[in-house]
């Protein structure tokens, strides 16, 4: 992504903009979770590559709130996930 909006927001109705706002934030946070951790992957100096791993796990903390955030704005999102964990449970 690279600091490139992915949608247009200017489009979306004013009920479905925060829950968008969340959903780009994730996006961005699993973008620099990528980008830190093939960073971290393509240095051979330890010292970078560990604080690269350690931002990367920064980054998933923010991807954790947002993702707070947002399933208690979504019901739906919510209960999908729910339905996506029993799942996945259910096949192990």
């Amino acid at each position: 992504m690279l600091s490139k909006m992915p949608i247009s927001v200017d489009k979306l109705k004013k009920e479905d903009l925060d829950r968008e706002i969340l959903r780009i934030g994730m996006i961005a946070e699993l973008d620099a979770i990528n980008l830190y951790e093939q960073l971290a992957s393509l240095t051979g100096d330890q010292k970078i590559k560990s604080i690269l791993l350690d931002i990367a796990r920064e980054e998933k903390t923010h991807f954790g709130e947002f993702q707070t955030l947002l399933l208690s704005k979504d019901e739906e999102q919510f209960q999908e996930l729910e339905e996506g964990k029993r799942e996945v449970e259910e096949k192990n």
